[in-house]
C-alpha cells in the first residue's frame, strides 16, 4: 500500500491532518491526566479542556492565515491560562508561533522575533517582582519560554534558508537565460559569419564566371575567347572548392582537417580573373612574405576580392588600382576605380554591409565612397595589438 508523503499532499489536506494528530495526542494527555503545570489537581472539568482543545486544533486549519489564526489562537490560549494552564494548549499555541513566523509576511516575521526577545526579558522581569520564591519563579519561567523561543527561532532559520532557496533559484534561472541568449547571439553570429563567406565565394568567383562567359561569347578572336573560358573554368573550380571546404567544416567533428582559407598569398588569381573579365587592373603591394594574423590575411583577401567584384559588375572595362601595404601596424587594403555606373553609394548592398561587418570583427574599418572621378574603397585593418 502506497501511503502519500505529508509534503505531497494539498495545503489543506496537510493541516487537515496536523489538527487530527493533534487533537488525539491532547484528548489522551488530558484523559490521562498529566496536563497540569501550575497545580496539583484540575478544577476544569474534562469536556471544558476537550473544548479549548478542539477550538486550538479548528484554528490550526487557519494557521497559514496570519494574523487571524495566532490572534484566535492567543485567545483560546488566554482563557486556558485564566482556568489553569495545561500542557497540550501551550504545546498546540507553539505551533501557531511558528506558523505566523513562517508563513506570515516579513514584517510579522520580524514582529514576532521582536515578541519571541521582549518576552524573555518581560516574562523574567515579572516572575522576579510578583514571584514569592524567586529561585521557584525562575525555574518556572525558564521552563516555559523555550515554549516560545524555540518555534519562533526555528521558523526564522527555515524562512532564511527559504528566501536562500529562492534567490538561488532566481538566479540559477536568470543564469540560464543568460547562457540562452549567449547560444542564440552565437548561432547568430555564426550563421552571419556563413552568409558572408557564402556570399564572397558565390558573389565573387560566380559574378566573373557569368561576366567572363557573356565577354567570351560576343569575342570574334579565338584565342582570347579561350583565355576567358580558361578563366571561367578556374574561377568555378575555385569556387567548387571553397564550397566543398565550407560544407566539409560544417559537417565536421572535432579537429577535423579542411582546406586552408584564401589568402593574400592568392591575389594574383582575383586579378587574372578580373582581367579576363575585362578590367584594367593595376597591383602595388608590399606584403609579400610579411607573416599576417591569418584572419587579417583573410579578411584582406575578402575585401579585395568583393571591390573587385563590384568593380566588374559596376565598372566593366574601367581601370582599376589595387594598392595593399602595412603603415605603423595597420594593413592598408585600398581599391579605386572608374565609375561607369553609379555605385550603391548608401552602403545597403549586400556586397559593402559584409565588407564593413569582416572589417569590424578584426578590429579594423572599411569607408567606400566617391573619391574624385572614381570610387574608393578603403580598409584598414589592425596586424598588431593597438
Amino acid at each position: 500500500m502506497h501511503v502519500p508523503r505529508l509534503r505531497s499532499l494539498p495545503v489543506w489536506q496537510q493541516d487537515a491532518l496536523i489538527a487530527l494528530v493533534t487533537w488525539v495526542a491532547g484528548a489522551l494527555v488530558y484523559t490521562a491526566g498529566i496536563h497540569r503545570l501550575l497545580t496539583s489537581h484540575d478544577h476544569a472539568p474534562l469536556w471544558v479542556r476537550l473544548l479549548e482543545l478542539t477550538a486550538l486544533c479548528g484554528l490550526e486549519l487557519l494557521r497559514r492565515r496570519v494574523p487571524w489564526a495566532l490572534l484566535l489562537a492567543t485567545a483560546v490560549l488566554a482563557v486556558d491560562i485564566w482556568i489553569s494552564p495545561s500542557l497540550p494548549v501551550v504545546v498546540i499555541f507553539t505551533d501557531f508561533l511558528y506558523a505566523a513566523t513562517l508563513y506570515g509576511s516579513r514584517r510579522m516575521s520580524r514582529v514576532m522575533i521582536g515578541v519571541a526577545a521582549f518576552s524573555v526579558v518581560g516574562v523574567l522581569s515579572a516572575v522576579l517582582l510578583l514571584g514569592q520564591e524567586w529561585r521557584t519563579a525562575v525555574l518556572a519561567a525558564v521552563s516555559v519560554l523555550p515554549f516560545v523561543l524555540t518555534p519562533v527561532w526555528w521558523a526564522a532559520n527555515v524562512r532564511q534558508q527559504r528566501d536562500i532557496a529562492e534567490t538561488e533559484r532566481a538566479n540559477a534561472g536568470q543564469l540560464a537565460k543568460i547562457a540562452e541568449l549567449d547560444r542564440k547571439a552565437a548561432v547568430a553570429a555564426e550563421r552571419g559569419r556563413m552568409a558572408r563567406d557564402l556570399h564572397d565565394v558565390i558573389a565573387g568567383h560566380l559574378s566573373a564566371i557569368a561576366i567572363q562567359s557573356e565577354a567570351a561569347l560576343s569575342m570574334p578572336d579565338a584565342k582570347v575567347a579561350r583565355a576567358v573560358l580558361e578563366s571561367v573554368r578556374e574561377n568555378s573550380v575555385s569556387a567548387l572548392e571553397e564550397m566543398r571546404a565550407m560544407i566539409g567544416l560544417l559537417k565536421a567533428e572535432g579537429d577535423a582537417e579542411t582546406t586552408a582559407p584564401a589568402r593574400l598569398a592568392e591575389l594574383s588569381k582575383l586579378v587574372e580573373s578580373a582581367r579576363a573579365s575585362g578590367l584594367e587592373v593595376r597591383v602595388e603591394s608590399t606584403v609579400e612574405g610579411l607573416p599576417l594574423p591569418a584572419a587579417v590575411d583573410l579578411t584582406a583577401y575578402r575585401i579585395t576580392q568583393e571591390a573587385l567584384t563590384n568593380a566588374v559588375k559596376h565598372a566593366p572595362g574601367g581601370r582599376v588600382a589595387v594598392d595593399i601595404r602595412v603603415r605603423e601596424g595597420v594593413l592598408a587594403v585600398e581599391v579605386r576605380n572608374d565609375v561607369r555606373r553609379p555605385h550603391r553609394a548608401d552602403g545597403a548592398g549586400t556586397g559593402l554591409l559584409n565588407m564593413r561587418e569582416r572589417a569590424a570583427a578584426v578590429g579594423g574599418e572599411l569607408t567606400a565612397g566617391p573619391a574624385g572621378e572614381g570610387w574608393l574603397v578603403r580598409a584598414e585593418l589592425p596586424v598588431s595589438p593597438r
